[in-house]
């Protein structure tokens, strides 16, 4: 399980957002003053060989007339990750672990390989805050049978961004997350999903709000 270290960092994960998010095509505000943002709930997953740090922030962003609420997927290595230069965020100072490279988790094999194994229910949601603690908040279905391995190329546009594979399976990601109407999630689903994950996040005016963060369309082209 990771540990979560409760030390410092330089900069701080919101102020590597706050210029990295509006370069995004699912950015939804105005790029004069930049977002205005603060931590509204996510998780973590765990990296099998203890190496990768994995955590889905989700961030809201006052900055506009209207709060916009993201999810962002990263991942926190020790060192670079070769061919990932487009996708690195920006790097930290850890108090504990020195030198962090924090990536967008989506361009990440680690993550999102971990991500398919939790909509499959072989792993758990960890707690994004207390180490060694699952999150039963963050629930997933799955009725595929069996993801095989494959390579993921990810691709951004206004809603979110989707992971395609080679034999048509596309995962999708919701960058801007969307409240349900109720707290059954499943009723949200597209008829051709296959998989989902969904979580709650904290809304601008304190209230509890939920919504789907990932669906899975196994074998899918459209």
């Amino acid at each position: 399980m990771a540990v979560i270290h409760q030390t410092d960092l330089k900069p701080s994960k919101l102020e590597l957002l706050t210029s990295w998010l509006p370069s995004r095509a699912w950015y939804s505000g105005s790029d004069a003053g930049g977002p205005r943002l603060a931590k509204a709930g996510g998780f973590r997953l765990d990296d099998p060989e203890g190496e990768v740090g994995m955590e889905f922030m989700v961030v809201t962003d006052t900055a506009g007339a209207e709060p916009s609420t993201y999810l962002v997927p990263l991942t926190y290595r020790g060192a670079p990750l070769d061919g990932a230069e487009h996708a690195l965020v920006g790097t930290m100072e850890h108090g504990v672990l020195g030198r962090r490279w924090a990536y967008d988790g989506c361009h990440d094999p680690v993550l999102v390989a971990q991500l398919l194994a939790l909509i499959e229910g072989r792993v758990q949601a960890q707690d994004q805050n207390v180490s060694d603690t699952p999150d039963p908040d963050v629930t997933r279905s799955c009725t595929a049978d069996g993801l095989a391995p494959a390579q993921y190329t990810a691709v951004d546009d206004k809603e979110g961004t989707a992971l395609r594979a080679a034999d048509g399976t596309v995962l999708r990601l919701h960058r801007l997350l969307r409240p349900a109407a109720t707290d059954d999630v499943l009723a949200a689903l597209p008829p051709s999903a296959s998989g989902h994950v969904a979580g709650s996040w904290r809304a601008a005016d304190g209230a509890r709000a939920r919504g789907l963060f990932a669906v899975l369309n196994a074998g899918s082209r459209a």
